[in-house]
């Protein structure tokens, strides 16, 4: 039976930049996703429907319900801290 075993990142805490780089991220995720999609021949619908392949969430991250994006924020912040966690550190050259 499979245990999901995250890493533990309950101490980690996020500064500003690191949550405006977590918005980013987040964009990034979805437009990561939508490429997939796309490849998989997935086109815009107003409702999900998988036997048409349409999905009413191929449109830009910033036309997405706030719904859509906590789902690519979790994903984002999540790996943040875990990379942050397992020791490495995230900085912005400048």
């Amino acid at each position: 039976m499979y245990t999901p075993k995250p890493i533990d990142t309950d101490s980690i805490t996020l500064n500003d930049d690191t949550l405006a780089l977590s918005e980013q991220l987040a964009e990034n995720v979805h437009d990561v996703w939508a490429i997939g999609r796309m490849k998989e021949g997935w086109t815009y619908g107003e409702s999900r429907n998988d036997k048409l392949k349409q999905t009413p969430c191929l449109v830009p991250y910033s036309d997405l319900p706030e719904s859509e994006k906590e789902y690519d924020r979790s994903t984002a912040l999540a790996t943040i801290k875990a990379i942050i966690a397992m020791g490495y550190k995230i900085e912005k050259h400048r």
